[in-house]
């Protein structure tokens, strides 16, 4: 393992290659030397100096993400990311020289320097992370966007509540209430043939929030069942302010459920699957339903309250 002080290059030698004469040893040196160093240069004469730059420079050329130490480079001076290098068979993808195990130094220490203020800071984040903080932060920012909640499409829009809202009431035409309390009917005709649907998502504004609630058939293993649960319109913390409860009768029945709404941080699929609702299987239901089986006619009312 060799460094040269003045460049801050690292050049780790194989120890299959430790026999290797003086000469050819001081070549790898002064090339991985010389090209890390070409690399920082060519990047300062390129207008690096400036924040948007440096994060620029620190961009993986393979798959732009932010790189973080250890970061690697060819003889040619082609940096990657630990990912990438992983994943290209020790072939530099820019020149295809042998990657080798050369480390960049110089955009390393750069990387431990920098302090970057969040990407949400548009949003309203005013937190300055250092660089190998900030992914993970960002990871978990209150002011990243949230994901559109409409269950049973792909919708990729993400943003925040209030676009949401909007966006549920424009695109999806979900059903809109206001107020804390719902007394909602689900009908579905020869329901014993359905195995997977869901239903129009119904969004009630109560307390100055948003909540959607979820009401769905699926597989239970292998019971085809019925679930309801609550969503909550913002972050996990202020979800637990609220708890609602949920009946299903019918036929002289009731079942009943209480709980606390998820955030829609949590996907869609996470909630379903935690079983985080009431659930009724589908003969209870059918039961529920009165008559002859050939109909699904479930009632679901409920209520929301704020946690004192």
């Amino acid at each position: 393992m060799m460094m040269d002080p003045g460049n801050n290059c690292l050049a780790e030698v194989p120890e299959s290659e430790a026999g290797a004469d003086e000469l050819s040893l001081a070549n790898l040196r002064l090339d991985a030397a010389s090209s890390c160093k070409a690399s920082i240069d060519s990047g300062v004469k390129a207008g690096f100096s400036s924040l948007s730059g440096l994060q620029e420079l620190l961009k993986c050329p393979t798959c732009r993400n932010s790189m973080y130490p250890p970061i690697h480079q060819c003889p040619n001076g082609h940096t990657l990311c630990s990912s990438c290098k992983l994943g290209v068979d020790n072939q530099c993808p820019t020149c295809h020289k042998e990657m080798g195990n050369i480390r960049c130094l110089a955009l390393e220490k750069v990387a431990e320097s920098l302090e970057i203020p969040c990407k949400y800071q548009a949003a309203g984040c005013s937190e300055i992370h250092p660089y190998h903080r900030k992914m993970k932060h960002e990871q978990l920012c209150r002011c990243r966007p949230y994901n559109c909640p409409y269950a049973g499409s792909e919708c990729l829009v993400t943003g925040d509540i209030p676009m949401l809202v909007t966006h549920l009431r424009n695109d999806h035409k979900v059903d809109m209430h206001d107020g804390c309390t719902f007394n909602h009917r689900y009908v579905k005709s020869k329901p014993c043939e359905v195995e997977n649907a869901t239903w129009m998502l119904t969004v009630f504004k109560c307390f100055g929030q948003h909540f959607c609630l979820h009401f769905e058939a699926f597989l239970l293993g292998t019971a085809p069942v019925y679930m309801a649960f609550l969503r909550f319109m913002g972050e996990d913390t202020e979800a637990k302010n609220f708890s609602y409860s949920l009946e299903v009768g019918g036929n002289g029945r009731k079942l009943a459920w209480q709980g606390v709404p998820r955030s829609i941080r949590d996907s869609h699929r996470k909630v379903r699957d935690s079983y985080d609702g009431l659930i009724i299987c589908r003969n209870m239901a059918l039961f529920f339903s009165g008559g002859n089986r050939q109909e699904l006619k479930l009632r679901v009312t409920g209520r929301i309250w704020k946690e004192e």
